[in-house]
């Protein structure tokens, strides 16, 4: 469980492909992690699996490879992370699982005074648990949803904090980003169904 308050950006310094795995080395500053810790890479709950040097190394299987743009990563690319929830930890953001609901593409970034106002396309399940002033994770950055402009679209805003400490400061028309819809809206859509 993480909050979607990204606490580190990371650096791939690796990225190898074998067959149908694929196993990402990212340099990041958190000098205490351990292997079987659970860490958010830009919003997808992956399994540290090794430690090294500065460096941790994560295996990115099939079905979360589908799912993500996790495979489109390249030696290089900038990450956002955040490490799992402790017990009696603050929980600044809202409750994010880290298991990426779909990929989102940027319609347009444009400054609007104090914020950069980001519309994403979202995929139609999305919608279906999106609301106006409800909370999703952007490449596990927490977000409030600032304004609905068409159906199938979101719009957020983001403030000069979260522009320079997360990789969101550098999204522009055309890029595709990790969405997780607000678990709460995910729950309610299943019982309704129901």
């Amino acid at each position: 469980m993480f909050t979607g308050i990204v606490t580190a950006r990371g650096r791939v310094v690796a990225a190898e492909r074998t067959g149908d795995r694929l196993t990402l080395s990212i340099g990041s500053p958190y000098p205490d992690l351990t292997a079987g810790e659970s860490i958010a890479v830009s919003g997808a709950c992956l399994t540290v699996v090794e430690v090294d040097d500065g460096c941790f190394t994560v295996d990115v299987v099939t079905t979360t490879r589908g799912r993500t743009r996790l495979a489109d990563l390249r030696v290089g690319d900038e990450v956002n992370l955040e490490r799992a929830l402790r017990v009696g930890d603050r929980l600044g953001g809202h409750f994010v699982q880290g298991h990426v609901d779909g990929v989102g593409t940027v319609v347009v970034a444009r400054q609007s005074e104090d914020a950069l106002l980001v519309d994403v396309e979202v995929p139609p399940e999305l919608a279906e648990v999106t609301v106006l002033h409800g909370s999703i994770a952007v490449d596990g950055v927490s977000l409030t949803v600032n304004a609905v402009p068409a159906p199938g679209r979101i719009q957020v805003a983001l403030i000069p904090f979260t522009l320079e400490h997360t990789t969101l400061g550098a999204l522009q028309a055309g890029d595709r980003v990790h969405l997780e819809g607000d678990l709460i809206g995910k729950f309610v859509r299943q019982l309704v169904k129901r």
